[in-house]
This record gives C-alpha cells, structure tokens and sequence, in this order.
C-alpha cells in the first residue's frame, strides 16, 4: 500500500483495527490509548474526541501535540520493513503506532512498550 493511501485513510478506521488487535489477545483499549497518548502527545478527551470524526491519518500525526522523543527507541518489523530504517518522519510515527499495539498484543508490559527502562 502506497504512503498516500494510508496518509489519507481514517484515523478512526485504523484505530479500531488497532484495537481489535490488542482485545483478541486479552490486552485493553485503556492500554491502547496509553500508548497512542504517549507517542503523540494528545489528552485522553483530544483522542476521544478526534475518533469522532473523519480525520486523515497523517493529519492525526502532524498535528499532535508532542511526538515522543524517545519513539526513535522503537524498532523491530512492521508490515515487512525494519521500523529504524524508515527515514520519512510521518510513516516512521505510524509504523511505530503499529509496532506498539504489535507489542501490546504479544504481551510485552507497559512499561517495555513505552520505553520507561531507557531512562
């Protein structure tokens, strides 16, 4: 899938398949949001309220409040690509949004999940 289509598919949409993936595997939508709020910066009612409405994913990055500075710590394979090596900013945030909930759903505590041990 090329960057355009997924810059301009819904956030809301990819949320919700984000979060049908971390419930199958016993983990919580509380969970989910955690990390979401800790990679881009937006409140718990900012994310709420965003999920209401059609919002292109890239604008759901670009206009967040504060990209974590240690999401750069994130790494491992999304979708086929080596998430480190990805040098376009705005899918290097998404494909880390996807490697979070990838580490929700395979068990890894919260704690590992955002990058609390590296300080």
């Amino acid at each position: 899938m090329s960057n355009e289509k997924i810059y301009q598919m819904d956030t809301a949409k990819i949320y919700g398949l984000l979060l049908n993936k971390v419930l199958k595997k016993g983990r919580t939508k509380e969970e989910l949001d955690e990390a979401v709020r800790w990679l881009t910066g937006y409140s718990q009612k900012e994310l709420e309220e965003l999920l209401q409405g059609p919002l292109p994913y890239a604008e759901f990055f670009q206009n967040a409040p504060k990209l974590e500075e240690r999401y750069g710590l994130v790494t491992g394979v999304v979708c086929g690509v080596r998430v480190e090596t990805i040098e376009e900013p705005l899918m290097r945030a998404i494909r880390c949004l996807d490697k979070l909930a990838d580490e929700l759903a395979k068990g890894k505590l919260m704690e590992k999940i955002l990058r609390k041990e590296s300080q």
